[in-house]
């Protein structure tokens, strides 16, 4: 995979490395193509030598058979400490200016030629021919040499045209090895910490949550995702681990709460069922109350599961009708006390309303603050004082507090779950476990809330809005 993508990008580099010598040499050549015609089309005097000779022309004229230079003409003539010979057929000169002493003022064809190619003073002479009315001559113009210079080259086409190939395929192959070279370089920079970022993820694909990668370079916001990824996959693993073990105790417990009264049931059947035994009417009849108990508590624990399982996928149908709060929690309270085994706990009603309306299950709400008050006496001793208050604000507010032992603060997060039994059960009670996780349900199904604050010693408030 490294090599890969090292490949790919060095390719890329080489790639466009070569596209932008191209279009630099192309564009070089059509400006300095569009330069030359820009400045024979406007006579430049300003630009190449040879263009301001071909300018020069301009400032030349016959007047009355005599060639002339006009005032302008002498004037950039002694700006540019330039002199000019105009000759004719013969190699005469008919006129000059601003020529310096040792110039001839004749010359042979020769002597014009060699001039030209050559640099035999301190000027270079460029030549121009004009075409008069009746005759045409030969114009010398001559610039300072530390001013221009000329360079003569004799040269074949076809060897130019293949030095030019061959200077331009040197360029090319130079341009690809640096950007191959610098590509390299660059890309190992860019592509390792990829490949710690891949190798990051391949670890975690593999359920391997204990990754740290530096948080550093280019990709340091990330390796920091990349981290905070593996910090939560590792928290919820450990959660899912230690929710598989609730689960599996769970599934114990339940399989404990259901073979024991099963067995009771199965035994007392075989006692009453054994044809050498005379049982008297009353015997019967305790066994019968036994079997009838063992079994109307396996009928709860499976219609504990039910309910849960039909709360927690919403496939229950909610029969929703007015009811008085205030009524209903008073009764629940009423109801508990009226119990023998509760009757000397102390349970108090607090409201300061008659009356608050709301559209709810009775069945249902009935049977969470039910659970949640049974919860406070079953974990809590005799002593404990336990407040059920109900008022509205905004919201419909139940209040369920003790002042008993309290739980531990790494139980709490997992008091609602469907598989957690607390640690304060005593062994009398007997149940599912599901009795706080199928209130909650029945709360969040009235698109309601539902909290628990505890500390150790000092009591637990759970907190109902509707």
């Amino acid at each position: 995979m490294k090599w890969k993508v090292t490949g790919r990008f060095i390719g890329t580099i080489v790639a466009v490395v070569i596209l932008v010598a191209i279009i630099n040499i192309i564009t070089i050549f059509m400006v300095y193509i569009t330069s030359l015609n820009n400045e024979w089309k406007r006579g430049d005097l300003q630009g190449r030598p040879e263009q301001f000779v071909r300018a020069f022309e301009q400032y030349i004229y016959e007047d009355d058979g005599k060639l002339e230079i006009s005032q302008n003409g002498q004037e950039i003539l002694k700006n540019k400490a330039a002199w000019i010979q105009v000759l004719n057929d013969n190699g005469e000169v008919l006129n000059e200016f601003n020529v310096p002493e040792g110039v001839p003022k004749k010359y042979t064809p020769f002597e014009i030629v060699n001039n030209y190619k050559y640099i035999e003073s301190s000027y270079i002479n460029f030549i121009l021919e004009k075409q008069l009315s009746d005759k045409h001559v030969n114009i010398i113009i001559a610039l300072p040499s530390d001013e221009v210079g000329r360079i003569t080259i004799s040269y074949s086409k076809e060897a130019l045209i293949e030095f030019i190939k061959s200077i331009i395929t040197l360029g090319l192959i130079i341009d690809a090895i640096i950007a191959l070279i610098f590509g390299y370089l660059f890309s190992r920079k860019l592509t390792k910490p990829i490949s710690k970022l891949i190798g990051g993820v391949d670890t975690l694909a593999k359920g391997e949550y204990s990754l740290y990668i530096k948080e550093d370079g280019v990709y340091k916001g990330v390796f920091e995702n990349v981290n905070r990824l593996a910090d939560t996959l590792k928290i919820n693993e450990n959660e899912r681990e230690m929710l598989e073990k609730m689960r599996e105790e769970w599934l114990a417990n339940i399989t404990h709460d259901i073979k024991t009264p099963l067995s009771s049931i199965q035994g007392y059947a075989e006692i009453i069922g054994d044809e050498e035994y005379d049982f008297s009417k009353e015997e019967i009849q305790d066994y019968n109350k036994i079997i009838y108990s063992k079994s109307k508590y396996i009928k709860e624990l499976v219609d504990d599961l039910n309910l849960s399982t039909r709360l927690k996928n919403n496939s229950l149908v909610l029969n929703k009708k007015n009811t008085n709060l205030v009524s209903l929690i008073r009764n629940i309270v009423i109801d508990i006390l009226n119990d023998s085994r509760y009757e000397n706990r102390d349970i108090q009603f607090i409201s300061s309303m008659e009356v608050i309306e709301k559209e709810i299950d009775v069945i249902l709400i009935r049977r969470a603050v039910t659970n949640l008050i049974f919860n406070a006496i079953v974990h809590n001793n005799e002593e404990a004082s336990i407040k059920v208050e109900i008022r509205k604000k905004d919201k419909v507010e139940i209040i369920i507090k003790d002042n008993g032992r309290g739980i531990k603060e790494e139980e709490l997060k997992y008091i609602f779950d469907r598989y957690y039994r607390g640690t304060n059960t005593g062994e009398a009670h007997k149940g599912s476990g599901l009795g706080l996780a199928i209130s909650r349900e029945i709360i969040k199904n009235h698109g309601g809330e539902i909290e628990m604050i505890s500390e150790l010693e000092k009591g637990t408030e759970v907190n109902i809005t509707l």
